[in-house]
Protein backbone atom coordinates (compact mmCIF):
# COMPACT_ATOMS: atom_id res chain seq x y z
CA UNK A 1 0.00 0.00 0.00
CA UNK A 2 1.16 3.57 -0.97
CA UNK A 3 0.93 5.74 1.99
CA UNK A 4 -0.81 8.97 1.25
CA UNK A 5 -2.24 10.12 4.40
CA UNK A 6 -1.43 9.46 8.67
CA UNK A 7 -2.90 10.43 11.63
CA UNK A 8 -1.23 10.52 14.83
CA UNK A 9 -1.43 10.97 18.44
CA UNK A 10 1.25 13.09 19.58
CA UNK A 11 1.58 12.50 23.28
CA UNK A 12 2.33 15.31 26.35
CA UNK A 13 5.42 14.50 28.57
CA UNK A 14 6.69 15.40 31.34
CA UNK A 15 10.34 16.53 31.63
CA UNK A 16 12.85 16.79 34.77
CA UNK A 17 10.91 14.03 36.61
CA UNK A 18 12.18 15.71 39.73
CA UNK A 19 15.77 15.31 40.08
CA UNK A 20 16.58 14.73 36.48
CA UNK A 21 16.72 18.26 35.30
CA UNK A 22 17.20 18.26 31.71
CA UNK A 23 17.86 14.83 31.07
CA UNK A 24 14.80 12.63 32.46
CA UNK A 25 11.46 12.68 31.14
CA UNK A 26 7.97 10.31 30.68
CA UNK A 27 5.18 9.69 28.38
CA UNK A 28 1.76 10.53 28.80
CA UNK A 29 -1.25 8.66 27.53
CA UNK A 30 -4.49 10.43 28.22
CA UNK A 31 -3.24 13.90 27.27
CA UNK A 32 -1.81 14.73 23.15
CA UNK A 33 -2.23 16.61 19.83
CA UNK A 34 -3.54 15.02 17.10
CA UNK A 35 -1.88 15.68 13.45
CA UNK A 36 -2.71 14.48 10.30
CA UNK A 37 0.09 14.56 7.80
CA UNK A 38 -0.22 14.33 4.02
CA UNK A 39 1.60 13.77 0.84
CA UNK A 40 1.27 16.47 -1.42
CA UNK A 41 2.11 16.99 -5.45
CA UNK A 42 4.34 19.84 -4.82
CA UNK A 43 6.90 19.64 -2.87
CA UNK A 44 8.05 21.14 0.30
CA UNK A 45 5.83 21.74 3.47
CA UNK A 46 2.65 23.76 4.23
CA UNK A 47 0.57 23.84 7.40
CA UNK A 48 -2.85 24.49 6.17
CA UNK A 49 -4.80 24.12 9.40
CA UNK A 50 -3.93 25.02 13.21
CA UNK A 51 -6.97 23.98 15.70
CA UNK A 52 -6.85 24.94 19.35
CA UNK A 53 -3.99 27.72 19.51
CA UNK A 54 -2.63 30.33 17.04
CA UNK A 55 0.73 29.14 16.37
CA UNK A 56 2.80 30.29 13.17
CA UNK A 57 1.40 29.04 9.77
CA UNK A 58 4.67 29.02 8.28
CA UNK A 59 7.05 25.89 8.14
CA UNK A 60 9.83 27.58 8.97
CA UNK A 61 8.94 29.06 12.12
CA UNK A 62 6.72 26.08 13.33
CA UNK A 63 8.39 23.58 15.24
CA UNK A 64 6.37 21.04 13.41
CA UNK A 65 7.83 22.39 10.28
CA UNK A 66 11.13 22.74 11.41
CA UNK A 67 11.62 19.40 12.67
CA UNK A 68 10.53 17.83 9.40
CA UNK A 69 12.86 20.15 7.22
CA UNK A 70 15.23 18.76 9.56
CA UNK A 71 14.31 15.11 8.64
CA UNK A 72 14.59 15.67 4.71
CA UNK A 73 18.09 17.38 5.32
CA UNK A 74 18.91 14.16 6.55
CA UNK A 75 17.57 12.03 3.93
CA UNK A 76 20.20 11.13 0.91
CA UNK A 77 17.61 11.81 -1.85
CA UNK A 78 14.88 14.17 -2.47
CA UNK A 79 11.29 12.41 -2.17
CA UNK A 80 9.11 13.49 -5.02
CA UNK A 81 6.28 14.78 -2.91
CA UNK A 82 5.83 17.44 -0.14
CA UNK A 83 3.95 17.55 3.03
CA UNK A 84 0.62 19.14 4.62
CA UNK A 85 0.35 19.33 8.18
CA UNK A 86 -2.62 19.95 10.10
CA UNK A 87 -2.06 19.91 13.90
CA UNK A 88 -5.04 20.10 16.24
CA UNK A 89 -3.52 21.41 19.54
CA UNK A 90 -4.89 20.06 22.66
CA UNK A 91 -1.27 20.78 24.72
CA UNK A 92 -1.72 24.36 25.55
CA UNK A 93 1.63 25.73 25.04
CA UNK A 94 3.39 26.53 27.85
CA UNK A 95 2.33 24.37 29.91
CA UNK A 96 5.19 22.38 31.00
CA UNK A 97 3.80 19.10 29.58
CA UNK A 98 5.42 18.84 25.75
CA UNK A 99 3.06 21.18 23.82
CA UNK A 100 6.06 21.53 21.46
CA UNK A 101 7.76 18.89 21.80
CA UNK A 102 4.35 16.64 20.78
CA UNK A 103 4.49 18.54 17.64
CA UNK A 104 7.27 17.97 17.11
CA UNK A 105 7.88 14.34 17.72
CA UNK A 106 3.82 13.67 15.78
CA UNK A 107 5.23 15.59 12.65
CA UNK A 108 8.57 13.78 12.48
CA UNK A 109 6.95 10.25 13.45
CA UNK A 110 4.36 10.62 10.40
CA UNK A 111 6.80 11.60 7.94
CA UNK A 112 9.03 9.49 8.24
CA UNK A 113 6.00 6.92 8.00
CA UNK A 114 5.35 8.46 4.61
CA UNK A 115 8.57 7.89 3.29
CA UNK A 116 8.69 4.36 4.35
CA UNK A 117 10.55 4.71 7.46
CA UNK A 118 14.29 5.61 6.37
CA UNK A 119 14.81 6.27 9.90
CA UNK A 120 14.71 4.31 13.51
CA UNK A 121 12.64 6.10 16.20
CA UNK A 122 15.82 6.63 17.93
CA UNK A 123 17.35 8.32 15.01
CA UNK A 124 14.23 10.75 14.96
CA UNK A 125 14.97 12.20 18.66
CA UNK A 126 17.30 14.92 17.06
CA UNK A 127 15.58 15.92 14.07
CA UNK A 128 12.30 16.53 16.68
CA UNK A 129 14.51 17.97 18.97
CA UNK A 130 15.87 20.62 16.29
CA UNK A 131 12.04 21.76 16.26
CA UNK A 132 12.31 22.25 19.59
CA UNK A 133 14.86 24.56 18.68
CA UNK A 134 12.37 27.25 17.76
CA UNK A 135 10.27 26.71 20.95
CA UNK A 136 13.45 26.80 23.40
CA UNK A 137 16.42 28.06 21.73
CA UNK A 138 17.96 24.80 21.76
CA UNK A 139 17.43 21.33 20.18
CA UNK A 140 16.26 19.60 23.77
CA UNK A 141 15.37 16.41 24.18
CA UNK A 142 14.30 15.96 27.38
CA UNK A 143 10.61 15.91 26.26
CA UNK A 144 10.84 14.62 22.10
CA UNK A 145 12.49 11.41 23.58
CA UNK A 146 9.95 9.75 25.86
CA UNK A 147 7.51 11.42 23.18
CA UNK A 148 8.60 9.02 20.02
CA UNK A 149 10.08 6.76 22.44
CA UNK A 150 7.04 6.23 24.89
CA UNK A 151 7.76 5.35 28.51
CA UNK A 152 10.76 6.84 30.51
CA UNK A 153 14.09 8.37 29.00
CA UNK A 154 17.24 9.58 29.75
CA UNK A 155 19.21 11.92 27.58
CA UNK A 156 23.38 10.60 28.33
CA UNK A 157 24.43 13.60 25.74
CA UNK A 158 22.93 16.19 24.10
CA UNK A 159 26.09 16.34 21.48
CA UNK A 160 25.25 14.04 19.63
CA UNK A 161 21.62 13.16 20.98
CA UNK A 162 21.99 9.78 22.57
CA UNK A 163 19.31 8.60 24.79
CA UNK A 164 18.70 5.59 26.98
CA UNK A 165 15.29 4.15 27.42
CA UNK A 166 14.12 2.63 30.75
CA UNK A 167 11.46 0.87 31.76
CA UNK A 168 8.45 1.74 33.61
CA UNK A 169 6.92 0.94 37.14
CA UNK A 170 4.26 -1.45 36.58
CA UNK A 171 0.73 0.49 36.87
CA UNK A 172 2.40 3.44 37.31
CA UNK A 173 -0.62 6.66 36.96
CA UNK A 174 0.47 10.84 36.80
CA UNK A 175 -1.83 12.96 38.20
CA UNK A 176 -1.24 16.98 36.67
CA UNK A 177 -2.58 20.13 37.85
CA UNK A 178 -2.18 22.68 35.10
CA UNK A 179 -3.17 25.79 36.65
CA UNK A 180 -3.79 28.91 34.04
CA UNK A 181 -1.09 31.06 34.19
CA UNK A 182 1.87 32.06 32.80
CA UNK A 183 5.38 31.52 33.71
CA UNK A 184 7.94 32.51 30.84
CA UNK A 185 10.98 29.52 30.06
CA UNK A 186 13.46 33.02 30.40
CA UNK A 187 12.33 33.61 33.52
CA UNK A 188 12.16 29.71 35.13
CA UNK A 189 15.69 29.86 33.74
CA UNK A 190 17.13 32.82 34.91
CA UNK A 191 15.45 32.10 38.66
CA UNK A 192 17.79 29.26 38.90
CA UNK A 193 21.56 29.65 40.41
CA UNK A 194 24.13 29.76 38.93
CA UNK A 195 26.62 27.55 41.30
CA UNK A 196 25.03 24.87 43.89
CA UNK A 197 26.90 23.21 47.03
CA UNK A 198 28.71 19.90 46.21
CA UNK A 199 26.88 18.41 48.80
CA UNK A 200 23.15 19.30 47.34
CA UNK A 201 25.16 17.98 43.71
CA UNK A 202 25.89 14.82 45.48
CA UNK A 203 22.38 14.46 46.87
CA UNK A 204 20.98 14.74 42.80
CA UNK A 205 23.05 12.68 41.36
CA UNK A 206 22.49 9.88 44.26
CA UNK A 207 18.52 10.13 43.23
CA UNK A 208 18.88 9.78 39.60
CA UNK A 209 20.85 7.30 40.11
CA UNK A 210 18.35 5.70 42.26
CA UNK A 211 15.61 6.69 40.43
CA UNK A 212 16.95 4.86 37.52
CA UNK A 213 17.55 1.83 39.91
CA UNK A 214 14.20 1.56 41.21
CA UNK A 215 12.35 1.81 37.28
CA UNK A 216 14.12 -1.35 36.56
CA UNK A 217 13.60 -3.12 40.05
CA UNK A 218 9.76 -2.03 39.66
CA UNK A 219 10.65 -0.59 42.95
CA UNK A 220 7.32 1.45 44.22
CA UNK A 221 9.05 2.93 47.60
CA UNK A 222 12.86 3.38 46.09
CA UNK A 223 11.00 5.16 43.16
CA UNK A 224 9.10 7.76 45.69
CA UNK A 225 11.99 8.28 48.07
CA UNK A 226 14.02 9.29 45.00
CA UNK A 227 11.65 11.75 43.87
CA UNK A 228 13.67 14.85 45.69
CA UNK A 229 15.28 17.80 43.66
CA UNK A 230 17.46 19.62 45.67
CA UNK A 231 18.74 22.28 42.94
CA UNK A 232 16.00 22.98 40.88
CA UNK A 233 12.56 22.93 42.01
CA UNK A 234 13.87 24.96 45.53
CA UNK A 235 13.75 28.11 43.25
CA UNK A 236 10.99 27.69 40.52
CA UNK A 237 8.32 25.97 42.83
CA UNK A 238 8.62 29.73 44.32
CA UNK A 239 6.56 30.79 40.78
CA UNK A 240 4.00 28.07 41.40
CA UNK A 241 0.98 29.17 43.75
CA UNK A 242 -0.03 26.22 46.43
CA UNK A 243 3.37 23.97 45.05
CA UNK A 244 4.04 22.71 48.52
CA UNK A 245 0.93 22.08 49.44
CA UNK A 246 -0.15 20.41 46.52
CA UNK A 247 2.53 18.25 47.31
CA UNK A 248 1.83 17.82 50.75
CA UNK A 249 -1.68 16.74 50.36
CA UNK A 250 -0.56 14.40 47.16
CA UNK A 251 1.82 12.45 49.36
CA UNK A 252 -1.14 12.21 52.14
CA UNK A 253 -3.73 10.82 49.33
CA UNK A 254 -1.27 8.34 48.80
CA UNK A 255 0.66 9.63 45.78
CA UNK A 256 4.47 8.15 45.66
CA UNK A 257 5.69 11.85 45.21
CA UNK A 258 5.83 14.58 42.74
CA UNK A 259 7.25 17.95 41.43
CA UNK A 260 7.27 20.82 38.60
CA UNK A 261 6.88 19.32 35.36
CA UNK A 262 9.20 21.03 32.98
CA UNK A 263 9.41 24.67 34.00
CA UNK A 264 5.89 24.93 34.48
CA UNK A 265 3.27 26.20 35.17
CA UNK A 266 2.26 22.38 35.59
CA UNK A 267 2.48 20.00 39.03
CA UNK A 268 2.82 16.31 38.11
CA UNK A 269 2.59 13.66 40.72
CA UNK A 270 2.78 9.86 40.52
CA UNK A 271 0.54 6.87 42.14
CA UNK A 272 0.84 3.37 42.04
CA UNK A 273 -2.61 2.87 40.31
CA UNK A 274 -5.68 4.17 38.88
CA UNK A 275 -7.66 4.47 42.25
CA UNK A 276 -5.01 5.86 44.15
CA UNK A 277 -4.42 8.54 41.08
CA UNK A 278 -8.15 9.49 40.94
CA UNK A 279 -7.93 9.86 45.17
CA UNK A 280 -4.75 12.02 44.39
CA UNK A 281 -6.88 14.65 41.92
CA UNK A 282 -9.40 15.24 44.70
CA UNK A 283 -6.89 16.03 46.85
CA UNK A 284 -5.02 18.67 44.39
CA UNK A 285 -8.83 19.74 43.72
CA UNK A 286 -9.47 20.42 47.01
CA UNK A 287 -6.39 22.96 47.17
CA UNK A 288 -6.94 24.88 44.18
CA UNK A 289 -10.69 25.25 44.52
CA UNK A 290 -9.98 27.36 47.72
CA UNK A 291 -8.08 29.68 44.88
CA UNK A 292 -8.93 32.40 42.28
CA UNK A 293 -6.73 30.42 39.77
CA UNK A 294 -8.55 28.74 37.19
CA UNK A 295 -6.88 25.08 36.39
CA UNK A 296 -7.36 21.95 34.61
CA UNK A 297 -6.37 18.67 35.92
CA UNK A 298 -5.86 15.32 34.23
CA UNK A 299 -5.13 11.93 35.29
CA UNK A 300 -3.32 9.13 32.95
CA UNK A 301 -1.31 6.29 32.85
CA UNK A 302 2.17 6.00 31.25
CA UNK A 303 2.23 6.18 27.86
CA UNK A 304 4.70 3.13 27.05
CA UNK A 305 4.77 3.54 23.16
CA UNK A 306 4.93 7.08 22.40
CA UNK A 307 3.14 8.37 19.03
CA UNK A 308 0.15 6.60 18.24
CA UNK A 309 -1.08 5.86 14.47
CA UNK A 310 -4.61 6.50 14.56
CA UNK A 311 -5.74 6.15 10.96
CA UNK A 312 -3.53 5.81 7.56
CA UNK A 313 -4.43 5.97 4.21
Amino acid sequence: MDLQEIEVFAPATIANISCGFDVMGCCLDAIGDVMIIKKTVDKGIVISKIHGEVLPMEPENNVAGVAIMALLAALDYEPDFGFDIEIDKRIKPGSGIGSSAASAAGAVFAANELLDRPFTNHELVPFAAEGERVACGAPIADNVAPALLGGFTLVKSTDPIKIVELPSINGLYATIIHPQIEIKTSLSRDILPEHVSLKNAVKQWANVGALVHALHQNDHALFADSLKDYIVEPHRSKLIPKFDKVIEESINAGALGGGISGSGPSIFTFSKDSQTSENVKFAIENVYKKTTIPYHLYTTKINEVGVKILNKK
